[in-house]
């Protein structure tokens, strides 16, 4: 009797023994049934195939991968796509699957459905042994009550896996060089218009750029170098002068009375001069000297009274020393004034370059600033160029067969046993069902069963101590069987 008190092991193995019999037959037929229920059953066939992830053919070093995403994301959106409506519709209608079910008009999502269940897509997982993380590929398994159908099948599926990968990463890699394109443009807009603003910075700014506040200095430097050089010239010329000038005053004051007449003199000078024409040209330097002392002469003349005064009236003579250092007065006059031209120009000039340098510190920080937008535009340009090359050469490279990144390492084999239903495993299962029963039909009937069999069940209900042992006479053999167990209790009142 079961649930009434606290069993013992002693217990458990009585009720064992008592319903053996039904346990050991349900334990012998549910094997038999579990294993004839397979025979039963309709045969599935199963095809698979393996499809290896292999590296690209062309080395990364020279090609970038522009696929995003990991490899088991893209295996699942593959298989999200492959396993439509659409695309195992137009399967069931080209191998003309579920014939019978068509006819009797099943809606064909329901026989979608159940081809979709029919095709198990498993991941492979990397050995133990390795650390890489990556995907190395993964198996394609296609049930169907025919095996050659089975097989047709699964290489469809692998079919449609192997062309969808390289569409769609033909896709990908075409879209991101149209995106690219239109970005490079973009880009390439953006660095003309840098570039036309630095070019005018440039152009307006020109000799004030930090890159020429190195020659300016130098310029600088040798200018102000210049200037001492002229201011030293020009020093020395306007004392030169001034002594050439008292020196001819000098020689004016010791003139004598007694010298030859101013008109013969000239008449000198004159035939002079016609002689050196016959030798020289007007620009000879002796030709211009005596042309200005005949000219300077005639003023002297003119300023005494004319040529018309008497020839025998004193004047004073210049001599030839007197006339050199008139030269020389006149030469010097001459250098001072091209030394004090040449000290305001490179004055000027030194202005210049000190303008430069004051206004140097603003230019560099506005320069600063276009020329780092400048370099940012042709840095994001190269960096799109080089992107867009990259993508055209792996939409290009997509299209050879050799750049597949998946590849079939087994075909899809041709079943020659059905893969369901497993006779072992049924008969595996109908035991395990057996033993179930069996156990369940046990306590099912010691519930049902109110005999007390032993001390413990009297002394537990009745709450009275046990008196004696009585035997059981049973008639029956059910009854034979219950004394067997054990004899009759008798308790005391």
């Amino acid at each position: 009797m079961i649930g009434h008190r606290q069993l013992t092991t002693e217990d458990y193995f009585a009720i064992l023994r008592r319903h053996r019999g039904t346990l050991l037959a349900l334990l012998v037929l549910g094997p038999i049934v579990g294993y004839l229920i397979s025979l039963a059953l309709p045969k599935e066939y199963t095809s698979q195939t393996t499809i290896l992830v292999q590296q690209p053919a062309v080395p990364i070093e020279y090609v970038t991968n522009i696929n995003s995403g990991e490899l088991k994301q893209q295996l699942t959106s593959l298989q999200e796509q492959i396993l439509s409506r659409s695309r195992l519709e137009t399967m069931i209608k080209k191998y003309g699957l579920y014939t019978n079910e068509q006819i009797q008009q099943v809606p064909m999502e329901a026989l979608v459905d159940r081809l979709r269940k029919k095709i198990t897509v498993t991941p492979v997982k990397p050995m133990a042994d390795t650390n890489s993380t990556q995907l190395p590929g993964f198996i394609i398994r296609v049930s169907n009550r025919d095996p050659a159908m089975a097989q047709k099948l699964c290489t469809e599926v692998a079919s449609m896996f192997m062309s969808e990968n390289q569409r769609i990463k033909h896709d990908q890699a075409q879209g991101t060089t149209t995106f690219l394109t239109k970005e490079l443009e973009d880009a390439k807009a953006k660095l003309d218009d840098r570039d036309a603003k630095l070019a005018a910075f440039k152009s307006r700014y020109i000799g004030e750029l930090p890159d020429d506040q190195q020659a300016n200095m130098s310029l600088l430097a040798a200018l102000n170098t210049q200037l001492d050089a002229s201011t030293q010239a020009l020093s020395r010329a306007q004392q030169d002068k001034s002594f050439a000038e008292s020196m001819l005053a000098q020689q004016s004051a010791n003139q004598s009375t007694d010298n030859p007449s101013m008109v013969k003199q000239l008449t000198e000078l004159q035939n002079e001069l016609a002689a050196m024409r016959a030798k020289y040209t007007e620009d000879h330097p002796d030709v211009i000297r005596l042309k200005q002392n005949i000219s300077d002469l005639k003023e002297k003349i003119a300023a005494t009274g004319g040529q018309e005064a008497a020839p025998t009236k004193a004047a004073v003579i210049e001599t030839p020393e007197t006339l050199q250092l008139r030269a020389q007065v006149h030469q010097y006059d001459a250098t001072v004034k091209e030394k004090t031209a040449e000290q305001r120009e490179i004055q000027r000039k030194i202005n210049l370059y000190q303008g430069r340098m004051q206004v140097s510190p603003n230019v560099e920080e506005q320069y600063k600033l276009l020329t780092r937008d400048y370099q940012s535009a042709a840095d994001f340009y190269n960096a799109l160029l080089k992107k867009r090359g990259e993508s055209a050469m792996v939409s290009n490279m997509n299209h050879e067969k050799e750049s597949a990144e998946f590849r079939i390492l087994d075909a899809a084999n041709l079943p020659g046993s059905p893969s369901f239903p497993n006779p072992l495993f049924f008969t595996l299962g109908g035991l395990g069902a057996g033993l179930v029963l069996g156990l369940g039909l046990m306590v099912l009937r010691e519930g049902r069963d109110k005999t007390l069999r032993n001390e413990e069940d009297v002394e537990f209900f009745l709450q009275l101590p046990t008196l004696a042992n009585i035997p059981s006479v049973a008639k029956s053999r059910h009854s034979r069987k219950d004394a067997s167990d054990g004899p009759r209790l008798v308790a005391s009142a």
